[in-house]
């Protein structure tokens, strides 16, 4: 017997644990969870739900509306069921309350990472395949020692104004892949959620700088021994330099120094040029997801 309750942040942990079964390819810092279910902005309408069951929790959801996009009613749902716990029923309750909730919220449309054993239930459901994402794993033993082109240096986000790399990341996310444009990112709400929240690690982030610059970038979660990079990128005019494998290798250089010992990372199948370079540097495909969309016309 389950029952379905909100998520506070005494529930953060659970959580995570949760997670960590479900796709053992992702970082799930607690703080992170803490930090989701106490700072989130009122206009996400975000909201979090547990599922618990006598053995402890069987599925949590999360949903919100996407607040760095111009796109009208995007949104997001995100549901991990424990394995114990599947064809039950319990997947569909919580798809239905996630989705009324959205409803309420304005949603138009509605984004949603599945796994390929799962596409079937989603399309069920009216959603629709538009894309597939990649996650690929590395034991981190001796990255490569790559040093940027004469003119560029190579430093820590920590070491930045956090105006110069939020620059660059309103830069670099205009033409990322995906199903909703990543273009309207406030400084002020960047700054509260990504430079002042509790990701990423801005020691083990990397960026290269021209004068005042910053030209290319990685940012990396941490939950100590694992890593995750969550977004790579170069504004246009230093693109086709390498500068992506630079910081992507000093990053990993400066995650083994601090005791890390697997990385992880997504992209877009579309994104040819980042998985190349994740190829390279030696990681090796662990899972696919497929993003499917649902549309609300009523």
């Amino acid at each position: 017997m389950t029952s379905i309750r909100q998520a506070v942040t005494g529930d953060a942990e659970a959580i995570c644990a949760l997670r960590r079964i479900v796709t053992p390819y992702l970082v799930h810092p607690a703080d992170s969870v803490r930090h989701a279910l106490a700072s989130r902005p009122p206009e996400e309408r975000f909201s979090m739900y547990v599922a618990e069951a006598d053995t402890g929790l069987a599925a949590v959801l999360s949903v919100g509306l996407q607040r760095w996009s111009s796109e009208r009613g995007a949104a997001y749902l995100g549901l991990s069921v424990h394995p114990d716990h599947r064809c039950q029923g319990l997947g569909t309750a919580l798809a239905d309350l996630g989705e009324r909730h959205l409803r309420e919220a304005g949603a138009r449309r509605v984004r949603v990472w599945v796994q390929s054993e799962y596409l079937d239930f989603a399309q069920a459901r009216g959603y629709a395949e538009t894309r597939q994402i990649h996650f690929a794993g590395l034991e981190l033993r001796s990255p490569p020692v790559l040093e940027p082109p004469p003119g560029l240096r190579l430093v820590a986000l920590a070491e930045l104004d956090p105006r110069q790399v939020y620059a660059a990341d309103v830069i670099a996310n205009r033409d990322k892949p995906a199903d909703s444009p990543t273009d309207a990112i406030a400084f002020d709400e960047w700054l509260r959620s990504f430079w002042h929240g509790p990701s990423p690690d801005l020691e083990l982030s990397v960026a290269v700088v021209a004068g005042d610059e910053v030209v290319c970038f990685t940012a990396v979660d941490t939950d100590g021994e694992r890593i995750w990079s969550t977004m790579t990128g170069t504004i246009p005019a230093y693109r086709g330099q390498g500068l992506a494998k630079i910081v992507k290798a000093a990053a990993l250089r400066r995650a083994v120094d601090a005791g890390a010992t697997v990385a992880y990372t997504a992209n877009d199948e579309a994104n040819r040029a980042m998985l190349a370079v994740n190829q390279w540097l030696g990681y090796h495909r662990v899972a696919t997801q497929s993003t499917v969309i649902r549309s609300f016309s009523d």
